[in-house]
């Protein structure tokens, strides 16, 4: 088996588009973690509060995205979806505008980038719904009951109590979740690996070293995992955290009484 040559991936155009992809990848996780979480906590609180009618949204939301294979959903966004767009907002998305590129000069406002994104979130919000929902379970019911008693409504309720402790307690399986975002982004599936394997094409014909690239890519990729997952316990709600956010609770309630 012939040596690897490193020479000829690390220099020049082909380090450019590993480090493009890889910063795509990048801001792609970013983007679809924010719609995710987002998604999450509005469809929690619309099952605390929405009651049979709340519940069953969402429920249908979290089988739906759930049980849909994330390839499916991510061609029906981008292929689908933006088609029944109006015209005038597709051309305004396609059209460059100045304020679209991210660090790293990744542009952003694409139809592949928000399709991708959007479709990664919307996956990903079923899931955290779930792992949430059981740290909601773990929670007192007597703390439920003292803070109705002290006239929370269900917004506080979930913003003070229910909320805070229910991340600490599923925060492990949450942050497992973004990182099998990161991991599906890597690919952006059925939008994203054509782009790969056109630029893996575009190495090997530049200098023939595509092996040479999908082993830096990869490490590139095994690294972020890690680092990601640190950062995020690090960064994390935890248990030993319970006290104050009861203190900030019955703050909260005083206030508001």
């Amino acid at each position: 088996m012939p040596a690897l040559d490193w020479q000829g991936v690390l220099t020049g155009q082909p380090l450019q588009w590993i480090l493009s992809g890889f910063l795509t990848t990048l801001w792609v996780t970013l983007a679809g973690m924010i719609i995710a979480s987002v998604f999450a906590i509005l469809l929690l609180l619309l099952r605390l509060a929405g009651g049979k009618t709340g519940n069953a949204l969402v429920a249908a939301w979290v089988s739906l995205f759930r049980n849909t294979p994330l390839l499916v959903q991510l061609l029906f966004w981008y292929f689908a979806a933006w088609n029944g767009l109006p015209q005038a907002l597709r051309s305004f998305i396609n059209a460059d505008h100045s304020w679209s590129i991210l660090p790293g000069d990744v542009w952003w406002f694409t139809p592949e980038f928000l399709c991708s994104a959007w479709g990664l979130g919307v996956f990903t919000s079923a899931f955290l719904i779930e792992e949430i929902a059981s740290g909601l379970q773990a929670v007192p019911s007597g703390q439920r009951q003292a803070a109705l008693t002290q006239g929370f409504s269900s917004w506080r309720l979930f913003r003070y109590i229910l909320l805070p402790q229910g991340l600490a307690n599923a925060w492990q399986p949450v942050v497992g979740q973004y990182l099998n975002l990161m991991k599906l982004s890597s690919l952006a599936s059925g939008i994203g690996f054509a782009e790969l394997t056109y630029q893996v094409r575009q190495i090997e014909s530049y200098n023939a070293h595509a092996l040479e690239a999908f082993t830096v890519g990869t490490v590139l990729y095994l690294l972020t995992g890690v680092l990601l997952g640190l950062l995020l316990v690090r960064l994390g709600p935890s248990t030993k955290r319970r006290p104050r956010a009861r203190h900030a609770a019955i703050n909260a309630g005083r206030e508001h009484a």
